[in-house]
């Protein structure tokens, strides 16, 4: 006696789900379907029907729609397939996630550094890593080192609206400059092969030596460095609880 019995094809989904189970129900299957739609859109450029699908998805108790905070990012983009911009609604998000999500706070501040700096918000940025930088786990990233320094180099440069004639003379701020050295030099230590950490403190050993511009201060110990380096001298602003 021959059964009539005939197996369900296999179910096949478009973009990886971080809820993806082997024997997918049906509940499941939804929650992949609509995921799929997100993507799609996206790659699609079609921004509203992305936003809508993802309005659903994340109100269903299945979906921990913080973990999705990189495709968030991407929902509030102007144009999906244009160049990369900031805008205050990200920079909003990714605060908020900095404080909601402990285990990508690193990451997530990373992203903000970014943000601000394509926003043009320098010294916002570099006050964002001055904050959480003296606490773990980011004093232990070299990367956030390196922005931190970057960052102080090109506060440090003379403004953009003085004349050619008035660069010549100005100097650069000396202060800005022995902060970037020592961000920098923190991000070799934890890195020694980082190049970029390398090439910019060749670079300001090369600006110290030139004559009419500033010469570096000298540094006590390396925890007096580090101390100046990472702490601000007092708070940059009071925090809000999400």
């Amino acid at each position: 006696m021959t059964s009539n019995f005939e197996p369900e094809p296999p179910t096949f989904f478009l973009f990886a789900f971080s809820n993806e189970k082997k024997m997918p129900n049906a509940r499941q299957i939804q929650l992949q379907r609509l995921y799929d739609i997100v993507n799609l859109s996206l790659q699609r450029g079609d921004l509203l029907r992305a936003r809508r699908a993802w309005s659903i998805l994340a109100r269903c108790k299945e979906i921990n729609w913080k973990a999705m905070w990189r495709l968030g990012i991407t929902l509030l983009e102007n144009d999906v397939h244009g160049v990369m911009e900031s805008n205050p609604h990200k920079i909003d998000f990714l605060r908020t996630m900095l404080l909601q999500l402990p285990e990508e706070r690193e990451r997530i501040l990373a992203e903000l550094v970014q943000h601000y700096i394509l926003a043009g918000r320098y010294r916002d940025a570099l006050d964002e890593l001055e904050f959480y930088l003296p606490s773990f786990p980011y004093r232990d990233n070299p990367v956030l080192h390196v922005y931190a320094g970057l960052l102080c180099i090109f506060i440090a440069q003379p403004p953009e609206s003085a004349g050619a004639n008035e660069v010549e003379g100005t100097t650069y701020d000396s202060n800005s400059l022995s902060r970037a050295q020592i961000f920098l030099e923190h991000a070799k230590a934890l890195d020694p092969y980082n190049i970029v950490a390398s090439e910019f403190l060749h670079k300001l050993h090369s600006i110290s030596q030139e004559p009419g511009l500033i010469s570096f201060a000298s540094h006590g110990s390396e925890d007096e460095t580090r101390t100046k380096g990472c702490q601000p001298s007092q708070p940059k602003r009071r925090r809000r609880n999400f």
